[in-house]
């Protein structure tokens, strides 16, 4: 994969680009990965599609030096630019990319379902890979949509000790999922690690994706979602898509697989591809 740069208020936006396709793929990767995360895709789908994956704020290559606030209405414009630059960067002929196929990862679930939401006219097809979005977590609710939680937060990322004390009594108690509560521990033990949390779930709070609108635009556009959940993941569970699906079946799927929440390995990419593809 080919990496290039957009710009986006003072912020410099990484992507990754590689495929010549006549129809684009955008990629967009989960929590504390990248672009690079989605390079196994271009030799199955590199004929077909032109691939494009940016890398997220405080992610792989993007420097990010705006507010801590990503506005979900300013993503569209984005891509717009980056696909625009194309055939500059790449020495291509222009391509004509009218509508896009979307890949999204984790995290990068609630950024697509947000782009869906934000531009429908552009979505031929969703695919989501043990998709965040369609519940909110309290605690993250706490941490970045309430103005004291989050000055909470950034206290605690500073000063975790009372954090490591709460997170011990939430697990013995088992107010916690052993998922969640493995994952917190994970990134709350080095300085770096707790400084990236708190920018990434702050910059990105705005990814917060109607899920009754994006049902009507799905009914209304007849546009083909598919989701897929590991059978063992302890993050996000498949029960979240079962209950998104209702009233959309007929352009909804589920699959799941015999895995936890790591989806993207090539061993799944044969799954991966049958749906672009179906």
């Amino acid at each position: 994969m080919q990496t290039d740069f957009a710009f986006l208020g003072s912020s410099r936006i990484s992507y990754s680009r590689c495929g010549t396709g006549n129809k684009l793929l955008l990629c967009l990767h989960g929590y504390g990965e990248s672009a690079a995360s989605f390079a196994l895709l271009e030799e199955a789908l590199g004929k077909e599609f032109t691939i494009l994956a940016p890398d997220l704020p405080f992610h792989g290559g993007t420097r990010w030096n705006d507010e801590l606030y990503f506005d979900p209405a300013k993503f569209p414009a984005l891509i717009e630019k980056i696909i625009a630059a194309l055939p500059a960067v790449a020495g291509l002929p222009a391509p004509f990319f009218d509508r896009w196929w979307v890949l999204g990862y984790s995290m990068g679930g609630r950024v697509a379902l947000s782009l869906l939401e934000n531009a429908p006219d552009k979505i031929a097809q969703l695919i989501l890979l043990a998709p965040d979005g369609f519940k909110m977590n309290p605690w993250y609710w706490l941490a970045t949509q309430w103005p004291p939680g989050n000055r909470v937060f950034r206290r605690i990322m500073r000063q975790p000790r009372y954090l490591f004390l709460l997170l011990r009594i939430a697990g013995k108690l088992k107010l916690l999922n052993p998922g969640i509560h493995k994952f917190m521990f994970r990134y709350i033990d080095d300085p770096q690690v707790r400084e990236e949390l708190y920018d990434r779930w702050t910059v990105m709070r705005g990814f917060r994706p109607d899920i009754r609108s994006i049902r009507s635009i799905i009914r209304e556009r007849q546009i083909p979602v598919s989701l897929v959940y590991g059978r063992h993941d302890r993050i996000i569970r498949a029960a979240t898509g079962e209950r998104f699906r209702k009233g959309i079946e007929p352009w909804c799927n589920i699959r799941i697989l015999d895995t936890g929440h790591a989806l993207l390995q090539a061993k799944y990419l044969d799954r991966i591809i049958a749906l672009l593809k179906d």
